[in-house]
C-alpha cells in the first residue's frame, strides 16, 4: 500500500506514472508499438472538445484493452440502489426528516450490496442531480470489480479504512477523508477492518471541482495541492472476475476472464483522488453575524444558472467561533437549495442531540429548520468568548433540486419519527406592548 507521501499531490493536474521503469511512452500518446508491446487507450471523461479548462482524460497504458474486459451482460439485481428520476410509491409526509445510522445488514455483502439509496434528485439520463446513499459493508470486493457509467462518485467512510483499487492505482481512505472516483473508472472497494460504513454522493452532472474563492482570493477552504492521486499499480491476474456496470440506471453483470487493474503506466487528469477533511482551511466571520454556509464548500458540481449548484459537498469541521454579539450557530432559514446532511464524528452545534455519528437529515426546499430548542436557548444566552468547536465534523450533500426519499429511506432505514419535536420547546417571548 502506498502511503500519502508516495501520492501525487494536486487537484485536477495533468500528471504521469508508471509501475515499471520505461513503461510510458514519451512525445506521443499512441505510439505505432508502445513499450512493453502494452496496448494504449484514452479514457474520457469530458467531450472531446470541452475547453481546455474543462478537458478530463487520461491516456492508459495496459496489458490488455478495456474490450477484453467486457463480456456478454446480464442484469444484476440491486433493489436498495435507486436512480433519479425516482418517485417511490410510500406515505412518508412532507417534512423534514432525520434517521438514526443504518446498521449492517444480516448476511456478509460487499460495497455493491451493502449500497442503500437515502434521496435521488434530478434525472441521471439528463446528466443533472444527484443520489446519496449510505453503505456498511462486512465483504470486500475480492473477486468482483464496478464501473460506474451514470455518475462520479464521492465516498466518505464515517467508520472503518476502505481501500480503493482504480485502474490508475490503490490507496486508503479512513474516517474524515473522502475519495472521490471519476465516472466510467472501473475500482473495488476492499475492506482492512473487516467492516466499514460510510455515506456515498453519486453525481450525475458536472464533475465536482474547487471552488471559486471570489473575495476570500488565492488561497484557504480546500487548497488544491492537499488532494493526493495514487502512482500506477497493477496485477497480472489471469483469473475470472465478476464486472459489474451501472448504465441508465440499471446494474448489469458479466464475468471477464482477468483483472481489469492492468495499467501499467498512464498520464492525464482523469484520476481518482483522496482528500484529508481535517486539512479543510476553515474561513468565518472575526467581527460579527454567521457567514453562510456556502464558506465551508470543500466541492462543488456547476449548473448551467451561475452560483446555483447542482451539488455543493459542505462541511463543518472543528473551528474558533469570536463573533461579537452574534447568535454563533447555523440561524433558522428557509432554502432554494435541498440539503442533504450526515455526521461522521462527534456533534454537530445547531442539533447537538439526536444527531449521531452515521446518522442523517434531509431539508428540502422551502422546509425551515435551524438549531432545536435547547441549542437556541444555550447559544442566546451563551457568555461569547472566543469557543472552540472541537470533535465535530458534518456534512451536506446540496442541491438545487428536490431530493426524494426512497422506499427504503421511508419505510426500513431508522427514521426518527419525533424529529419535528426538536422545535416544540421554542417559546415566544415578545412581551407584546
Amino acid at each position: 500500500m502506498s502511503g500519502e507521501a508516495e501520492m501525487l499531490s494536486g487537484f485536477g493536474n495533468e500528471f504521469e506514472s508508471e509501475a515499471v521503469p520505461g513503461a510510458l511512452p514519451q512525445g506521443r500518446n499512441n505510439p505505432q508499438r508502445c513499450p512493453f508491446d502494452l496496448y494504449a487507450e484514452q479514457l474520457s471523461g469530458t467531450a472531446f472538445t470541452a475547453p481546455n479548462v474543462e478537458n478530463r482524460r487520461t491516456w492508459l497504458y495496459r496489458l490488455r484493452p478495456s474490450v477484453r474486459h467486457s463480456g456478454q451482460f446480464a442484469r444484476y439485481d440491486a433493489p436498495y440502489w435507486k436512480t433519479a428520476p425516482h418517485r417511490p410509491d410510500h406515505q412518508l409526509p412532507l417534512g423534514p426528516y432525520r434517521w438514526n445510522p443504518v446498521g449492517p445488514v444480516a448476511e456478509a455483502v460487499d460495497f455493491v450490496d451493502a449500497i442503500r439509496t437515502m434521496t435521488t434528485a434530478g434525472d441521471a439520463p439528463m446528466l443533472t442531480g444527484m443520489a446519496a446513499h449510505v453503505f456498511s459493508a462486512s465483504r470486500s470486493m475480492t473477486d468482483r470489480c464496478l464501473i460506474n457509467a451514470d455518475a462520479e462518485m464521492l465516498i466518505a467512510p464515517w467508520h472503518g479504512r476502505v481501500e480503493i483499487v482504480a485502474e490508475t492505482g490503490r490507496f486508503e481512505i479512513a474516517p474524515l477523508e473522502i475519495a472521490v472516483l471519476p465516472r466510467g473508472m472501473a475500482f473495488q472497494i476492499r475492506l482492512p477492518d473487516g467492516a466499514a460504513g460510510g455515506y456515498v454522493l453519486e453525481n450525475y452532472g458536472a464533475m465536482l471541482r474547487l471552488p471559486d474563492r471570489g473575495p476570500i482570493g488565492a488561497n484557504g477552504l480546500a487548497n488544491p495541492r492537499d488532494f493526493k492521486s495514487p502512482r500506477a499499480w497493477f496485477e497480472d491476474r489471469e483469473e475470472p472476475m465478476e464486472l459489474i456496470m451501472k448504465w441508465g440506471g440499471a446494474l448489469h453483470a458479466a464475468e471477464i476472464p482477468q483483472s481489469p487493474f492492468d495499467v501499467v503506466a498512464w498520464h492525464g487528469n482523469y484520476v481518482p483522488v483522496k482528500y484529508d477533511l481535517t486539512r479543510f482551511n476553515t474561513m468565518g466571520s472575526i467581527s460579527f453575524d454567521h457567514p453562510d454556509p456556502s464558506i465551508f464548500t470543500v466541492l462543488t458540481s456547476p449548473s448551467e444558472v451561475p452560483g446555483t449548484a447542482n451539488i455543493d459537498f459542505v462541511i463543518f469541521p472543528e473551528r474558533w467561533l469570536v463573533a461579537e454579539d452574534t447568535f454563533r450557530p447555523p440561524w433558522y432559514h428557509r432554502n432554494v437549495m435541498s440539503e442533504f446532511m450526515g455526521n461522521l464524528c462527534g456533534a454537530y452545534d445547531a442539533k447537538p442531540n439526536g444527531f449521531p455519528p452515521g446518522a442523517m437529515s434531509l431539508h428540502n426546499c422551502m422546509i425551515p429548520h435551524g438549531p432545536d430548542a435547547g441549542a437556541f436557548k444555550a447559544a442566546s444566552t451563551a457568555d461569547l468568548k472566543p469557543h472552540k468547536l472541537s470533535d465535530t465534523m458534518a456534512f451536506m450533500f446540496e442541491t438545487r433540486y428536490p431530493q426524494f426519499p426512497t422506499r427504503f429511506a421511508a419505510e426500513e432505514a431508522p427514521l426518527q419519527t419525533d424529529y419535528a419535536g426538536c422545535w416544540a420547546g421554542i417559546e415566544k417571548h415578545y412581551p407584546g406592548r
